[in-house]
């Protein structure tokens, strides 16, 4: 036999066994359904292989870019990988977009050429402004965002974030956040959506079908899957401290906390769930199985993963002690419905000797292991596992998304206070400005400049820093005289003051399971705050304040010397530019507070859908009622409320009734408002909460026009958990109210008879 005949034999044969193996290995057809490839994958695995399919760890323990770029993994990684992983958190997240894209190719091709099956991993990122990677736009936080109410553009804030993570190898992120944030002693406020119910279901869902493409994009490859957290009642904490006890009656919880987590998973088809650190009323949510199973999946249908926050599993064990070991914790996170390990060293590394000796819970391994599986077969990781270079550089930071931020921004800013229309400023007449205060920026004069022009002059000056600046736990900074008397003689100087007080992310953050601290026991302005704004008002000149902060703030001094108050939370890169826009009338505000503001720490809990019961008394010495209410924003402009009209003063559990009001433009500028639908329940069996925000729309009018805005209301708006804790609607008398926050508005009423 000739070499041609013995080469095309070999031929043949090489064929015919790749073939073969092609046959036999049905999870590498892309044409079969994501079902069967899950079945066929997890047949031929391993438990070892399947438990490391459920556990997650952090690419700072060795996977990283050496000085050329090049992929570093350490002994301690390798071995990690060996048997294939459910995942790696963060990895190039120091790194440009694509120096980051490189380094992840080569992390999933040694991941992929390293196991037995070729299983890819998913990387994951997190998302708080923007991608909370290097070199990524940065956008306003989502608390900030919130205060746009305007959820189209909180979705195409999302749908660049899922662009930009995906473009740099990332394929899941733990966020966003579902939970309803009403303490804020809680360091991690502005995480989250704000305080109400309806208004965060709005939010997330907008946020998690941007970033996951509307779920198209997923196995396209051009985006990202979302991870709704902290599943459930975990911003409720006791004394709005990490970590601590969360006790919320099952009838709050069904009612006001759940739904936004429902609709994530119904509604935005969430391709993940994370769990709470803490408990909820007495059980760890990491072994709550009647919430991640009985809730999550059979309620809601779930069927993407759970995944444990940080180390929370074996925490079952020495922290929550309601586990007498770690193995017995891995089995209660394993029992409760937790399909991923986030980092822990313990817990489920333990489940492959575990099966041993109790070979039952084998089939919920496999139940989680193929859980994860399906998702990455769902991100097209199997079929496409690597992200074309060529993309990124045109993808991340584009003019598109700069352009974006710069318009949340403008949406979300706040008009808090405006005295005789202190605001906005005039460009044409010549004056003298300082900037001043402890959360001026570097970059904050220059930004001022450029929108102000020439007739204005600035002064910049910081005087101190709030803290210390440790990122653990930060110490507050001491008095400055010198620095106070150096603002002081600036604003002497000066025809108007424009002071940056609040906060920041050292006096607002997560606290951490070390010895970290985030929360905070009171919500005052910290340091020179008072004193500073007390002593610049005392000169007679105009003080106009611009708050910036992380967490609501009680800011009664401030808002008693300050002749306009410019809220604008934490916004995006481009956050200087966008509030001297405001502040010099380039573009009107129209941001509303998706939080009440309290008067003193003592009224919380203090969100303004409260049981009407408790608006009953205040207290001795305090002025009743929130300083600033939930809704409230002002305008250059002016708007007006008129002509509420009911289609039927009769609704029934199988009918709708639409109510509308004319809003007209009365000032003498275009302006943006945000019309608001309130509802209160008269008369019920339970107590009502003393009105529920069930629907809003921004709308834009010229000076003098007038636009009929309408909402429908559905029998499913009027549900609520009756004594028998099931969802029942009463017939009854109702008042709605269409305006402009929740203390202000025109009213009508309606009943539901059955």
């Amino acid at each position: 036999m000739n070499t041609i005949s013995k080469t095309l034999i070999l031929l043949i044969l090489c064929s015919t066994a790749s073939f073969a193996q092609s046959k036999k290995d049905v999870y590498r057809n892309k044409k079969v359904a994501i079902e069967k490839r899950v079945e066929d994958l997890l047949s031929k695995m391993s438990i070892e292989e399947k438990v490391a399919q459920m556990r997650i760890f952090h690419a700072n323990i060795g996977a990283k870019p050496n000085k050329e770029g090049k992929l570093v993994l350490s002994d301690r990684v390798k071995k990690k990988l060996k048997l294939g992983i459910a995942g790696v958190k963060n990895p190039g997240e120091h790194i440009s977009p694509l120096a980051a894209a490189k380094m992840n190719n080569e992390l999933q091709k040694y991941i992929i050429e390293n196991n037995r099956w070729g299983i890819p991993a998913l990387f994951v990122t997190e998302s708080y402004n923007g991608v909370d990677a290097k070199g990524c736009t940065k956008f306003g936080r989502p608390l900030t965002s919130a205060a746009s109410f305007n959820p189209e553009l909180v979705n195409r804030i999302w749908d660049v974030v899922g662009k930009e993570a995906r473009l740099r190898g990332m394929h899941m992120c733990h966020s966003p956040e579902a939970d309803i944030v009403r303490d804020p002693r809680f360091g991690r406020m502005s995480e989250a959506f704000g305080e109400d119910t309806y208004l965060t279901t709005q939010m997330v869902t907008n946020a998690i079908k941007g970033v996951q493409g509307n779920y198209e994009g997923l196995g396209k490859g051009t985006h990202i899957g979302a991870v709704a957290k902290h599943f459930a009642g975990y911003a409720q904490v006791l004394g709005g401290r990490n970590f601590a006890a969360i006790e919320i009656s099952p009838r709050t919880l069904i009612d006001e906390i759940y739904p936004p987590f429902e609709a994530a998973v119904k509604d935005a088809r969430t391709l993940g769930v994370m769990a709470s650190h803490g408990d909820l009323n007495g059980i760890a949510s990491h072994g709550n199985k009647e919430l991640l199973t009985g809730v999550l999946r059979d309620q809601w249908n779930f069927d993407g993963y759970v995944v444990s926050d940080s180390n929370d599993i074996a925490r079952l064990f020495y922290f929550m002690k309601v586990a007498e070991s770690p193995e017995a914790a891995a089995l209660m996170g394993l029992e409760a419905g937790i399909d991923i390990d986030l980092y822990a060293e313990d817990a489920y590394s333990y489940l492959p000797k575990m099966v041993k000796q109790h070979p039952e819970i084998e089939k919920l391994i496999d139940r989680s292991a193929a859980r994860v599986l399906k998702t990455k077969f769902i991100l097209g990781l199997f079929d496409n596992p690597y992200i074309n270079l060529k993309e990124v550089k045109k993808g991340v930071r584009a003019a598109s998304s700069f352009a974006l931020a710069k318009e949340a921004d403008l949406e979300s800013i706040i008009l808090l206070k405006n005295d005789k229309n202190t605001l906005p400023l005039d460009k044409k007449s010549a004056k003298t400005i300082a900037l001043l205060g402890p959360l001026l920026d570097e970059g904050t004069k220059a930004a001022f400049e450029a929108v102000a022009g020439s007739n204005i002059t600035f002064t910049a000056e910081k005087g101190f820093n709030l803290t210390n600046e440790q990122k653990g736990t930060p110490s507050l900074s001491k008095k400055n005289p010198e620095a106070m008397d150096k603002m002081i003689a600036i604003a002497k100087k000066s025809d108007l003051v424009i002071l940056y007080l609040g906060g920041d992310e050292f006096t607002a953050k997560e606290a951490y399971f070390n010895k970290t601290l985030g929360d905070r026991a009171t919500i005052e302005p910290v340091g020179q705050q008072d004193e500073l704004i007390t002593k610049i008002k005392a000169l007679g000149k105009p003080v106009i304040v611009v708050l910036k902060h992380r967490r609501t703030l009680s800011i009664n001094t401030i808002s008693k010397e300050a002749d306009a108050i410019v809220d604008i939370w934490d916004l995006s890169e481009f956050g200087d530019e966008s509030t001297a826009k405001i502040i010099f009338g380039d573009v009107t505000p129209s941001g509303k507070l998706p939080v009440t503001i309290p008067r003193s720490v003592g009224q919380l809990p203090y969100h303004y859908s409260q049981k009407e019961v408790n608006y009953k008394k205040g207290y001795l010495f305090l002025e009743k009622g929130p300083l600033y209410p939930f809704g409230y924003g002002l305008s250059y402009t002016s708007f007006s409320y008129a002509n509420l009209k009911i289609s039927n003063p009769k609704i029934t559990p199988n009918t709708t009734i639409t109510v509308s009001a004319e809003i007209t433009n009365t000032g003498k500028t275009t302006g943006k408002e945000v019309v608001q639908l309130y509802i209160k329940d008269e008369i019920r069996s339970v107590s009502a909460p003393d009105k529920e925000l069930k629907g809003f729309e921004k709308i834009e009018l010229a000076p003098g026009a007038t636009k009929t805005v309408s909402f429908t209301i559905t029998p499913k708006m009027l549900e609520f958990t009756g004594m028998s804790m099931k969802k029942i609607l009463e017939t009854g008398d109702y008042t709605v109210m269409i305006g402009t926050s929740s203390q202000e508005g025109i009213t009508g009423k309606f009943r539901l008879e059955k």
